[in-house]
């Protein structure tokens, strides 16, 4: 059975939204042809992601469907789409656009949320041990400082700090903060 659409929840104006974003300019270019959904090496591994449908719904004003949609996070920029493309629509812009709008609506991806989530409490994407210390003593380094907190405050001055969930990492390994 095919979604059924909600008319009264579409935001008609979604789609110029989108177009004033620096990489949404070409929206409106794209005649859903299919090009860039046949030369997609992540349609390749995954059938469900499918450039042309996310323009469809970004056109058609399913502002949430795309926000929400995990898929906008897939492109992986290898540019075939765009070589390809008939109407030369920037799709890899046009997905780094609603990833864009995506964050700034409040929408962030698990895994950048995660991510997000280290350098905050660490000041860096990994934690930096007692170990390394050592590594870096042995080979004439100086000690480098576990916490970063100048992040934090970037982080908040930036309005990323909003995305966090406050929690204690382990201070055992890196491994175990991944399985929080």
């Amino acid at each position: 059975m095919k979604d059924v659409i909600d008319v009264s929840k579409l935001d008609r104006d979604f789609k110029y939204r989108v177009i004033e974003e620096p990489g949404g300019e070409g929206l409106l270019s794209c005649f859903a042809c299919g090009t860039c959904a046949a030369s997609c090496p992540v349609r390749e591994v995954d059938e469900r992601f499918n450039p042309r449908r996310l323009i469809r719904m970004a056109i058609l004003g399913m502002k949430d469907r795309v926000l929400q949609d995990e898929f906008i996070y897939l492109c992986s920029g290898c540019y075939l789409c765009q070589e390809r493309c008939p109407q030369d629509v920037g799709i890899t812009e046009l997905m780094t656009a609603l990833r864009n709008i995506a964050v700034r609506e409040g929408y962030l991806h698990p895994s950048f949320k995660a991510q997000l989530e280290f350098v905050y409490k660490l000041g860096r994407l990994y934690e930096l041990t007692d170990f390394d210390n050592k590594k870096r003593q042995k080979n004439g380094l100086p000690d480098l400082n576990p916490v970063i907190d100048e992040v934090k405050i970037l982080l908040k001055e930036a309005g990323l700090s909003k995305f966090v969930e406050v929690r204690e990492l382990s201070t055992h390994s890196f491994l175990d903060a991944q399985f929080l």
